[in-house]
């Protein structure tokens, strides 16, 4: 199961579990659509691979599955 991580890693900014276009990896390193198009090229910087969209989890199953709570955050990352 997807962690659902709070925030974008490059950026720091709060992304909620129903926030449209976020995107992650395989490893499900977590950025805004302004970051993973900007200053990350579409690119991970941690594994180097592509970024897709995160989906949404139903509300319904946030109760049974939250979203996690641990926020990621890469100081220096960001470049804009």
């Amino acid at each position: 199961m997807l962690d659902l991580r709070p925030n974008c890693e490059c950026c720091g900014i709060d992304l909620a579990p129903d926030t449209p276009g976020v995107l992650i990896c395989s490893f499900e390193c977590t950025w805004c659509a302004a970051c993973a198009e900007g200053c990350l090229d579409g690119v991970c910087p941690n594994c180097g691979g592509n970024l897709e969209r995160r989906p949404v989890r139903p509300v319904g199953e946030l109760q049974a599955h939250p979203a996690s709570t641990a926020r990621v955050f890469q100081a220096g990352l960001h470049r804009g």
